[in-house]
């Protein structure tokens, strides 16, 4: 490759990354507005983060197309192949974060109406936890950092010890007050939805990893103890939740 096609070649995996960032950014702000709505019982703003949906979807086709335009015309080398492919998983890990920011969503609508049993403080602190690890994931995608990556990772069991704090109080207290129940139910899917999202983030975080040491392994630990909410928790008449 010539040193102008590889110059046009750089500029373009340039604004490949700035794509990503933006997309990053965007999706950052599906989850923080989500759980606004969620916090303030804001309807409204709960029905605005739904309609983000199709734009971050738009965003995810747009960047697929740019990758695939870069593979099938340029000539990219190894590390440059290590680029384009990570673009194309973090997308994917993106576009599924925005995901969850709409189920927190059409959580909040179901609950704009029902006055919370107590303040939403651990799903709040959770929150902030989560929205760092999105957009600092990002940032070490297009700054190339490690260190940044190792922190990502870190602050995840953060996010998975926070969910499991959760998980215990919310069903100790639908075991104390079966009136709880249903709203405690939708609780612990909104702390769900956000430890999927930390999930998320980590999976862009080792693609990172990847592109910088050219090495692909688990960074994050294993998940297979974490509290499992397909066994629903009872309703007050003694079946399972719906």
């Amino acid at each position: 490759m010539s040193l102008t096609l590889r110059h046009s070649f750089e500029h373009q995996l340039s604004e490949l990354q700035e794509d990503i960032l933006r997309m990053g950014s965007y999706v950052v702000g599906m989850v923080s507005m989500s759980m606004q709505a969620l916090v303030q019982q804001d309807e409204n703003l709960a029905r605005h983060v739904i309609e983000m949906d199709d734009t971050a979807d738009a965003m995810d086709l747009q960047i697929e197309q740019r990758c695939m335009r870069l593979l099938a015309l340029q000539q990219p080398m190894a590390r440059d192949l290590r680029i384009i492919g990570t673009a194309l998983k973090i997308i994917t890990d993106l576009e599924r974060i925005g995901d969850y920011a709409v189920d927190v969503a059409k959580t909040a609508r179901r609950v704009a109406h029902e006055p919370y049993y107590e303040p939403l403080q651990h799903l709040a602190k959770m929150s902030v936890a989560v929205e760092w690890m999105v957009r600092e994931s990002i940032h070490a995608y297009v700054e190339h950092d490690l260190d940044l990556v190792h922190q990502v990772v870190a602050r995840d069991d953060e996010v998975d010890a926070a969910y499991d704090r959760l998980f215990t109080y919310l069903l100790a207290s639908m075991e104390r007050d079966p009136k709880v129940i249903r709203q405690a139910t939708w609780l612990l899917h909104v702390g769900r939805f956000l430890e999927r999202i930390a999930d998320h983030s980590v999976n862009v975080a080792e693609r990172v990893a990847y592109v910088e040491t050219g090495v692909l392994r688990q960074l994050g630990r294993d998940h297979s103890t974490q509290p499992d909410l397909s066994q629903r928790p009872p309703s007050a008449n003694g079946q399972r939740a719906a």
